[in-house]
């Protein structure tokens, strides 16, 4: 009797013990399904009305999309000499400079980096430096009475102050290798596939545009003249531009950075310099373009960024922003394309700009990009382009954002610092002393620009010329108001 009541209480005792784990496997099954329905990927800033990310759940995605992201992950980011962990959350991997994604284009497999520096456009008032050189700030500090008096043609420039976010915690690449910011599955699943990470959105108008009273004859005659000047995919400018057929071979001017709002996750604001060649309403044109960028999609913040980018083809398969691919050659081992710039202007306070040059050297005929007064980036080369192999045949500079009308109405995504081009200097954004390289490769203030913005409602440009800021404007907004629905 003993022994049977004994095992009786084993019994049951096990099958409380097989309850309470069937519990716990469905408590578990319950909490699983919950994280995953309502895991977001993008949440809403709670008190500054900006966008970030969270991660993803990869729970959610297959595995087989997975392997493939693993996969192209591991083709573009190579293996670290050493590694930086940034402020911002970025990791910077100092790459061996042979060993860079460049390399990989079929293009470019025999190509030897250029160790020669380029000849540098004449006028310039500094030597740029190449490569290793020590001093390789970028970013220019006009504040208070002087730059007040630089807009009237009175001041002088200001100083070189900071650098790039992820130099704070004073860990710099060695000699012989290039800052590359490390691409994550995040990164990636944010894009709208594989094909489209770091790529531009092809932009062609759509068939029923109607110009605007905003738009003159000029730009109708000049719908082919011009890809960027004309929103398509909902992109809108508010730029200047050189004439078409015009024989350049490079650009330079220096911006004003802010941080622009963004309304949506997969809208952005950036300003730019576009170098341009080929028949802009094919698929054949050639484009070179580097500034600043707050994009949430691309980077998973809203900091702005240094940025270039490329294209042969219009923005249909070829070319990327940054490292993304291959093909831009990176010879500096200090600069990070893709990481965040600061500090950045404020209103009505401390403003920051910084210069960016592109040009062909006239010996190799790579088309090489400048940081700042003295600083060499690294250079697209010319075996990559068509029209650009020879020269570039108009320039544009300006900003462009995304108008995803997600609502139904225009986006509050800003442009420049949010404010239209009259309210000045310190409260609206800038490009300063706007210049060109002509056939013999000489720098010269660009004479005369035309301007052209799609919604003046919303975005907008003005356009000066003084003796210190040379030929110049102002521009940007703020994108949906109450004139801008």
């Amino acid at each position: 009797m003993m022994m049977m009541i004994a095992t009786s209480t084993i019994n049951i005792g096990g099958r409380k013990k097989r309850e309470q784990y069937l519990f716990l496997i469905i408590f578990l099954c319950i909490c699983t399904i919950f994280f995953q329905r309502f895991s977001l990927s993008v949440e809403a800033a709670s008190n500054s009305g900006s966008l970030k990310y969270t991660r993803h759940n990869y729970k959610q995605v297959s595995s087989l999309r997975l392997q493939r992201i693993e996969k192209h992950l591991n083709k573009i980011n190579k293996p670290a000499v050493i590694t930086v962990q940034s402020p911002d959350g970025d990791i910077i991997d100092c790459v061996h400079k042979r060993k860079q994604p460049a390399l990989d284009h079929p293009l470019l497999k025999n190509h030897k980096i250029q160790k020669e520096a380029p000849e540098r456009p004449k006028a310039m008032k500094k030597k740029m430096k190449h490569t290793n050189d020590k001093d390789e700030e970028g970013i220019n500090n006009n504040n208070g009475d002087e730059a007040a008096a630089a807009v009237e043609g009175k001041g002088k420039e200001g100083a070189w102050v900071v650098h790039q976010t992820w130099h704070r915690n004073g860990t710099r690449c060695p000699r012989g290798t290039v800052p590359i910011r490390r691409s994550t599955v995040d990164d990636v699943l944010r894009a709208k596939s594989l094909f489209d990470y770091g790529k531009k959105k092809q932009q062609q108008p759509p068939n029923n545009f109607n110009f605007n009273n905003n738009l003159t004859a000029d730009l109708s005659a000049r719908r082919t003249n011009a890809p960027d000047v004309v929103s398509g995919n909902g992109h809108e400018h508010a730029i200047a531009y050189t004439g078409s057929l015009q024989e350049v071979y490079g650009a330079r001017a220096t911006i004003n950075v802010w941080t622009p709002s963004i309304e949506q996750a997969n809208e952005f604001s950036l300003s730019q310099i576009w170098v341009l060649s080929g028949s802009f309403d094919g698929s054949d044109l050639n484009s070179i373009e580097a500034g600043w960028q707050v994009s949430p999609e691309l980077y998973g913040d809203n900091s702005p960024r240094l940025f270039t980018y490329w294209t042969t083809d219009s923005y249909q398969a070829t070319g990327c922003y940054n490292l993304l691919c291959s093909g831009f050659i990176q010879t500096n081992s200090r600069i990070a394309i893709g990481a965040s710039i600061s500090p950045v202007s404020s209103y009505a306070s401390n403003q920051y700009d910084v210069t960016i040059l592109i040009w062909k050297d006239p010996k190799l005929g790579n088309w090489w990009m400048g940081f700042g007064d003295n600083t060499l980036v690294g250079y697209w080369p010319a075996d990559l382009f068509t029209h650009l192999a020879e020269k570039a045949t108009m320039v544009e500079w300006g900003g462009e954002v995304v108008n995803t009308r997600a609502n139904g109405e225009h986006t509050a995504t800003q442009m420049g610092s949010g404010h239209f081009a009259e309210d000045g200097f310190g409260k609206a954004s800038y490009f300063r002393n706007l210049e060109i390289v002509d056939s013999d490769n000489s720098l010269s203030s660009v004479p005369g620009v035309s301007t052209l913005a799609e919604n003046t409602n919303c975005y907008n440009i003005e356009s000066s010329y003084n003796n210190e800021w040379g030929t110049h404007f102002y521009y940007g907004g703020p994108g949906k108001n109450s004139r801008c629905p």
